[in-house]
C-alpha cells in the first residue's frame, strides 16, 4: 500500500464518482468497492487514476470540498485536455477559464459536479496527477513552512520545485507562487495565494498514512496534532488545518478479516477511539 494516499470524502456517491472518474481518465483501475451490505451504497473504495492511487469514503453530509485542496492534472495532449475539461465541468463551476496563459499552453481550474477541484495543464510530458494545497487567508504565507514541516516528517522527502513571487507579481514578494515536493513517494504540488476567497482546508479532502507499528501512530499523531486537533478514528488535523489519518497497517487486517463477528468487535473498539491503539484492537478482535 502507498505509505500517503489522498482520501476523498463523498457524500451518498461514492460509486457513481469512482465510475465517472475511472471513465474519463485513460490509466485507470478501480480497487475495492465496500458496501456495507450486498445490495447497499459502496462506502468505501479504492481506485487509481493516470497511477495516482487514490481512496474514497461515503462520510456523509458533513464535510464539503473546497478548491484550498486541488487534483493538478499534467496532462501530454491538447484533445486529452480538452476531453478531460469538457467532462469534469460539466454540471460544475469553472474558477479559472480553460486557456491559454503565460504560464501555459492551457490551463484552467474547475470545480465537478461531486465540489471536488481539478486544474488542468496541458505540458505535453506523460499525465500525472498531484494534490496540490492552497495557502490562503489566515494561512497564506505558510506554503514554504508547511514543505518544512511536512518534510520532516517522512523519508524520503524531496522539495522539486520552489518559484517565488517577484516584485509586481501579484503576490506577497519572496512567499511561494508554486512549489512540487513529495513526501515518502507521494508528489504535491504548493501555493500561497495573496487574493481573499472563502476557500479553506477541511476533513473532506485528507491524507491517509499507513503506518508501521504504534511507535509510528504515536510520533505522527504528536506531530500532527501539535498546533492543530485530534478527532475520533485516527484522524487529526495539522497547525495548518489539513486534515490527515494516521493508521496502522495492523487495522485494515483486523477490519477486513473472514472472521466478521471478530472484525466488527475491532470495528466497534475503533470507533471509541481518537488515536489507534492497536493493542486495545487486538484484544475487541479477540473478545477480551
Amino acid at each position: 500500500m502507498q505509505k500517503i494516499t489522498p482520501f476523498l470524502w463523498f457524500n451518498g456517491n461514492v460509486e457513481e464518482a469512482v465510475n465517472f472518474y475511472t471513465s474519463i481518465f485513460r490509466n485507470t483501475a478501480i480497487g475495492m468497492m465496500q458496501r456495507i451490505d450486498p445490495n447497499g451504497k459502496v462506502f468505501t473504495a479504492t481506485f487509481s487514476l493516470e497511477g495516482q492511487q487514490l481512496m474514497a469514503l461515503d462520510g456523509g453530509p458533513k464535510y464539503e470540498f473546497t478548491p484550498a485542496i486541488s487534483l493538478f492534472v499534467n496532462c501530454d495532449t491538447e484533445d486529452y485536455t480538452n476531453a478531460l475539461w469538457e467532462r469534469l465541468s460539466e454540471g460544475g463551476k469553472v474558477l479559472m477559464p480553460f486557456m491559454k496563459y503565460p504560464f501555459s499552453q492551457k490551463f484552467g481550474w474547475v470545480q465537478d459536479k461531486f465540489g471536488l477541484s481539478w486544474q488542468l495543464n496541458l505540458t505535453g510530458t506523460a499525465p500525472k496527477i498531484s494534490p496540490c494545497l492552497m495557502f490562503a487567508n489566515e494561512q497564506k504565507g505558510r506554503a514554504e513552512e508547511a514543505i518544512n514541516f511536512y518534510s520532516s516528517l517522512f523519508n524520503p522527502s524531496e522539495t522539486i520545485l520552489i518559484a517565488r513571487y517577484e516584485a509586481g507579481e501579484g503576490g506577497v514578494t519572496g512567499t511561494i507562487k508554486h512549489a512540487a515536493f513529495s513526501l515518502a513517494g507521494q508528489e504535491f504540488k504548493t501555493m500561497d495565494s495573496h487574493m481573499e476567497n472563502p476557500f479553506k482546508f477541511t476533513p473532506a479532502f485528507s491524507f491517509f498514512i499507513n503506518c508501521e507499528g504504534q511507535a509510528e501512530v504515536d510520533d505522527l499523531w504528536g506531530r500532527f496534532s501539535e498546533g492543530g486537533g485530534e478527532s475520533r478514528c485516527g484522524w487529526v488535523w495539522d497547525k495548518f488545518g489539513v486534515s490527515w489519518q494516521v493508521i496502522p497497517s495492523d487495522l485494515m487486517r483486523l477490519l477486513y478479516s473472514k472472521d466478521r463477528e471478530a472484525s466488527q468487535r475491532a470495528m466497534q473498539a475503533m470507533l471509541k477511539m481518537d488515536k489507534i491503539i492497536i493493542a486495545d484492537l487486538e484484544k475487541a478482535y479477540n473478545g477480551e
